[in-house]
């Protein structure tokens, strides 16, 4: 039997990430601050105590702390956090985990809840490499590439880089419409000739039709992504001037009231003056 099939796996945040999770890799427990999701589990140390990894799919890495200082964690436990957080905590968190002997992966997601559940995403992870191999199958049951890029922080850093190209993607998708619909072009036949130009970008698959029929039913927030991109410009030392006009629009959509739509919303901040 492998490593991983011999261990029992938890998930500590049953939102769109986590509940994707569980289901592709049959996790036996699940938590979450809202008691309707929560699964074979009443509290977070139900969780910790009866599993040897667990995933951490939260909204930011202050809850993270919070959440692993109340945490009774075990002699060579695995933490998996697939958070988007901020890379300084991250690896901070790797170091004072590793001195009570638990080992510690920032594992970020590169894709959604509905590319996750499709096995459609890219696992960038930073930490000890030997325990990065050792979850190398719980990886795989719902990704099509698994990555270790470095210590502690690095799948964070890692993260916020290809997000920073994601979002910026996004929104010049938006804004390609927005100016479609304002020629008076059919916005369908637009979002198929852009897919066959050099303009074409993956997100285009995934958004535009979202964008073009209005359906910002989630499957990443809107608001998470702003978090990330406040992220970006706080950790970065170098102007970023594109990813500062990102956030100015992210910030308009959600006090639109966008924040828990999908960010593909992103467009009703073009669209509305």
């Amino acid at each position: 039997m492998s490593e991983a099939h011999a261990s029992t796996l938890g998930i500590i945040g049953m939102g769109l990430m986590g509940n994707a999770v569980m289901k592709m890799t049959g996790a036996e427990r699940g938590w979450d601050v809202d008691a309707a999701r929560c699964v074979n589990a009443v509290t977070a140390v139900d969780v910790f105590e009866s599993c040897d990894v667990v995933f951490l799919c939260l909204p930011n890495s202050d809850v993270v702390r919070d959440v692993l200082e109340d945490a009774k964690l075990k002699l060579g436990q695995i933490i998996i956090d697939t958070t988007t957080g901020d890379p300084r905590e991250m690896a901070a968190l790797g170091a004072e985990l590793g001195m009570r002997g638990v080992h510690y992966l920032d594992a970020t997601v590169s894709g959604s809840s509905a590319q996750l559940l499709q096995r459609d995403v890219l696992v960038m992870v930073g930490g000890d490499v030997a325990v990065f191999e050792q979850c190398r199958e719980w990886f795989a049951y719902f990704a099509r590439e698994m990555v270790h890029v470095g210590p502690c922080g690095s799948g964070a850093k890692m993260k916020l880089v290809t997000n920073l190209v994601l979002g910026l993607n996004r929104a010049a998708l938006a804004e390609g419409i927005a100016f479609a619909q304002e020629m008076e072009l059919d916005l369908a036949q637009t979002l198929d000739v852009m897919r066959r130009s050099m303009a074409y970008s993956r997100i285009m698959d995934t958004k535009g039709e979202k964008m073009i029929t209005q359906d910002f039913t989630p499957q990443a927030k809107l608001s998470q992504h702003l978090k990330d991109v406040r992220l970006m410009l706080s950790a970065s030392s170098i102007p970023l001037p594109l990813s500062e006009a990102h956030r100015e629009l992210l910030e308009k959509a959600e006090e639109l009231g966008y924040g828990d739509a999908d960010n593909s919303a992103v467009i009703q901040a073009i669209l509305k003056p």
